[in-house]
């Protein structure tokens, strides 16, 4: 009998030591890989900084005599490489470098935010009068359409190709209207605003005929801003009456010909031949590595659907 006790004893200790022995094995394995992580972690976070301190420090400080470079590329917009924070580093680091004899806007922009562009025209004009002894030109590639041209209108001349497409003096607020789609597909809406007018232009509501009448009049105003700067920016040049205002573009050749551009010429020419100097520094602002990373992680997708569904206001 006590035989038997001492074998169900010594049995009970050796499963009580496996079951130990099991979650110390388990224990240990969980911290190797808490290790693991933190590890690669920490290793992805300084890859990461790296990658983002080289992409802020690529820039070699710019000496001897050149003509400075700033490319307006894309949609312009607080969000996009074409930004109004952005240009007004990059024109005041052009301007301050001793060595700028001239400056070049290189376009190639189909328009976007009216407040971005008035900031990006209004810096111009700002340090052209600070700087008067430094040219400034616009150089148009592809395409100068809208606020991209409200831009360019604010520099001494504005070169272009005979192929860029030039104009498009408009404004524009755009949307889709879902309002019969979910009545078909038996969806209730459920929207509570206070204000009246709160919900004006929801895509899921009819259009609201005072609302309409009231965005118009606000496109209108924005469109005479935009027509006052463009008087402003190109004067007497103009050859042609409201039809250059209507919102049509034109290609560079027949822009030069109803004032909206000055001559045919591409950034190499007007350095060389405008200008004087050959030699071109880049003073632009591009998109970093962190920047990219973090449109890869979907931050922006959300606004960009926002953007799409509801209503852009842009000068475009």
């Amino acid at each position: 009998m006590a035989e038997k006790e001492n074998e169900n004893e010594n049995w009970g200790n050796k499963a009580l030591e496996k079951i130990s022995q099991t979650a110390f094995i388990e224990q240990k394995k969980t911290r190797r890989w808490g290790i693991f992580f933190k590890l690669a972690t920490l290793i992805y976070l300084s890859v990461l900084l790296f990658l983002f301190v080289l992409s802020n420090n690529n820039k070699i400080a710019a000496t001897g005599d050149f003509t400075a470079l700033i490319s307006i590329n894309g949609e312009i917009s607080s969000k996009s490489e074409a930004n109004a924070g952005d240009f007004k580093r990059n024109l005041n680091d052009a301007y301050d470098n001793p060595g700028t004899k001239g400056i070049i806007l290189s376009i190639n922009s189909p328009g976007g935010s009216p407040v971005q562009a008035g900031i990006m025209n209004d810096e111009i004009k700002r340090l052209k009068s600070l700087n008067p002894q430094i040219p400034i030109y616009a150089v148009v590639e592809d395409i100068c359409a809208s606020g991209a041209y409200y831009i360019a209108v604010a520099t001494d001349s504005i070169f272009v190709d005979k192929a860029s497409i030039v104009g498009s003096i408009g404004v524009l607020m755009d949307g889709f209207g879902f309002e019969q789609s979910i009545n078909k597909l038996g969806i209730e809406r459920r929207l509570m605003t206070a204000g009246k007018n709160k919900a004006a232009l929801d895509p899921f509501l009819p259009i609201n005929p005072e609302q309409q009448v009231h965005v118009q009049a606000l496109l209108d105003q924005v469109h005479q801003q935009f027509i006052n700067v463009v008087k402003d920016g190109r004067g007497s040049k103009l050859t042609s009456g409201d039809e250059i205002f209507s919102g049509l573009f034109w290609n560079g050749e027949k822009s030069i010909k109803l004032g909206l551009s000055d001559y045919l010429g591409n950034v190499d020419y007007v350095a060389r031949e405008i200008i004087g100097y050959e030699r071109i520094e880049d003073f632009t602002t591009y998109e970093t590595f962190a920047d990219r990373f973090a449109k890869q992680l979907g931050i922006s997708i959300g606004s960009e659907i926002k953007g799409k569904l509801f209503n852009n206001f842009v000068l475009k």
